[in-house]
């Protein structure tokens, strides 16, 4: 992917900074004013046909991380529609999201689901929580979502991204050694998030696996952060069942199971 509409990155057309800044402030402006189409093209940063906020949030990022000097690969620029922007990995010929989804709407700006306790489960509608409800935890877990959310068509990825499937899980495990020591590869190092004793963390995956626990289909209850991390896949199993993989905090695995599709789980994306 490239950010420039034209096809140039601020390197090729041997920029100044200045003049770079003063570049993006005008595609900000035109982004903001979404019906003026003079230079439409060249402030599409994610060159998905539309201006809107993810493009603003790209172009900030862009001043932030010196990317008009090298220092940034902008095809690895993560951005949901609600303008959180993700660190990325490389793994393999793989391009993951390196920390745990948070959107809260759809692509298209529709809002997921986010219902009480006794409400939280459905087979059909998205829902997602954010764990014992407490809006702090999501910038660092991220959010809870159930399979309907994972499956609808609206998607909950970034643009050019989506969730995984059961076999692109594999294809990382595999990567990475297997499922018996995949899981410790993929673990977030040390006991800042993870209980004791996580076991055999050594993220070197530069995955960073978290222990967000999970919401359950019963009562929309919490349980387990700091224990596992829950991950789904865009997979089905069996009838209510859909493909998931499980981290421990006392194992080096990788669990491969599916599980309620009632239930909320974390979500990483995937580059198309």
């Amino acid at each position: 992917m490239t950010i420039w509409g034209m096809g140039q990155a601020p390197s090729d057309l041997n920029m100044s900074k200045e003049k770079f800044m003063n570049y993006v402030k005008s595609c900000l402006i035109i982004t903001m004013l979404l019906g003026v189409q003079i230079g439409y093209s060249q402030c599409d940063a994610n060159g998905d046909g539309d201006l809107n906020i993810q493009d603003i949030v790209i172009e900030v990022n862009c001043i932030l991380t010196d990317c008009w000097e090298g220092g940034s690969d902008t095809t690895d620029v993560c951005v949901d529609i609600d303008g959180n922007v993700y660190e990325t990995i490389q793994i393999g010929e793989q391009l993951w999201m390196a920390e745990n989804l948070k959107v809260t709407h759809y692509n298209n700006e529709d809002e997921i689901a986010y219902p009480s306790n006794e409400d939280f489960g459905s087979f059909d509608e998205g829902q997602y929580g954010v764990y014992d409800n407490d809006s702090t935890f999501a910038d660092i877990y991220g959010n809870l979502y159930n399979f309907a959310a994972v499956d609808d068509d609206r998607g909950v990825c970034p643009d050019g991204w989506h969730v995984p499937t059961d076999e692109e899980y594999t294809v990382l495990t595999d990567y990475l050694g297997g499922t018996s020591v995949a899981g410790g590869k993929m673990k977030e190092a040390g006991l800042d998030h993870w209980n004791s004793p996580n076991t055999g963390a050594t993220n070197e995956s530069g995955f960073t696996g978290l222990p967000a626990g999970y919401r359950s289909s019963t009562n929309g209850a919490y349980g387990n952060m700091g224990n596992y991390g829950y991950f789904w896949s865009s997979s089905d199993g069996n009838s209510g069942y859909a493909w998931s993989r499980r981290l421990y905090s006392n194992y080096s695995y990788v669990y491969r199971y599916s599980n309620y599709e009632q239930n909320g789980f974390s979500i990483r994306c995937l580059r198309d």
